[in-house]
């Protein structure tokens, strides 16, 4: 098993999309990329913590490709905006793809690549692309929220 780390904007949409995914073994929800230890959602949602609302999913890879995890991605969020999601706003909506090898820093540079010069978007892309750092999973009732909230 392997791990993807992606940030999207709110993140329970983000997983939600993901667990529906052959090869997806386990999604967690929670906080990467600020200077806060043990962040609290409230925190994060103040802006005072720096982290990104992130998904952080497991997956076999001799079912699914991390490749095809960016594709999926790129198809759940808009990678062009900065800082914002639909009606969310603020840096813990940002869209980051967070790297844990090199292989994979090397395949997402080449999807972002791929997909700035396809046309799909009327802007150039700003997700970023960066090492993961530690991940904090986010407080038990944002787990599965949509599958708790809507069956």
């Amino acid at each position: 098993m392997e791990k993807a780390t992606f940030a999207a904007g709110c993140f329970w949409g983000v997983e939600d999309a993901f667990r529906r995914v052959d090869g997806v073994v386990d999604t967690r929800v929670g906080y990467a990329g600020g200077e806060t230890e043990n962040p609290t959602y409230e925190a994060v949602c103040r802006n005072d913590t720096g982290h990104a609302e992130t998904v952080e999913i497991t997956y076999d890879p001799e079912v699914i490709s991390y490749e095809e995890l960016l594709e999926i991605l790129w198809g759940v969020h808009d990678p062009t905006q900065v800082d914002r999601q639909g009606p969310d706003m603020g840096t813990q909506y940002r869209s980051v793809v967070f790297v844990h090898n090199a292989e994979q820093e090397a395949v997402a540079r080449r999807s972002v690549e791929r997909l700035d010069s396809s046309g799909r978007f009327d802007r150039r892309i700003a997700t970023q692309i960066v090492k993961a750092p530690e991940f904090y999973a986010a407080e038990d009732y944002h787990q599965q929220y949509y599958e708790k909230r809507f069956g």
